[in-house]
């Protein structure tokens, strides 16, 4: 028989870096989940991500025991990587702080379209260039048409 969900954690913690302290600690602690069990566990399953931010889902039972899903980096921290940003710009309306190219779009939307709620390479791609927009980083070129 299935086991009794008690509650999903969502957290974003950089890979190989989880440890007690906040944010995961409280969060995990609150619900009664072993900590340290969590944290060795993610640890070991994000070496090779080591310093990416990372969000995870936590299944928590009714038993205390839980489950995780590691996802993919979130699509404003892969433009400030492919643009080497350090951060948005404040006014991405009149301040543009970088461009990125379609062949660079593809590559994160490509990488993020298990988390995202598209269907197509070409519609993930617009949400990614959409979130580029909104960060004041331009998409120069011309879209590829020929995507599926």
């Amino acid at each position: 028989m299935a086991k009794e969900i008690a509650a999903f954690i969502k957290l974003q913690i950089k890979g190989g870096a989880a440890n007690p302290s906040p944010p995961v600690g409280p969060a995990l602690g609150s619900k009664g989940v072993n900590i340290m069990d969590f944290c060795k566990q993610f640890n070991a399953r994000t070496q090779d991500k080591a310093g990416k931010v990372l969000p995870v889902i936590i299944t928590v039972y009714s038993d205390k025991s839980f489950t995780f899903v590691v996802k993919q980096p979130p699509v404003a921290v892969q433009i400030k990587e492919a643009a080497k940003l350090a951060k948005g710009s404040s006014e991405p309306n009149r301040s543009k702080v970088g461009s990125l190219t379609w062949d660079q779009v593809k590559a994160i939307a490509q990488d993020k379209m298990p988390d995202m709620n598209a269907f197509t390479l070409k519609s993930a791609m617009k949400m990614v260039a959409g979130t580029a927009r909104s960060m004041g980083v331009t998409v120069t070129g011309t879209f590829p048409e020929d995507i599926k």
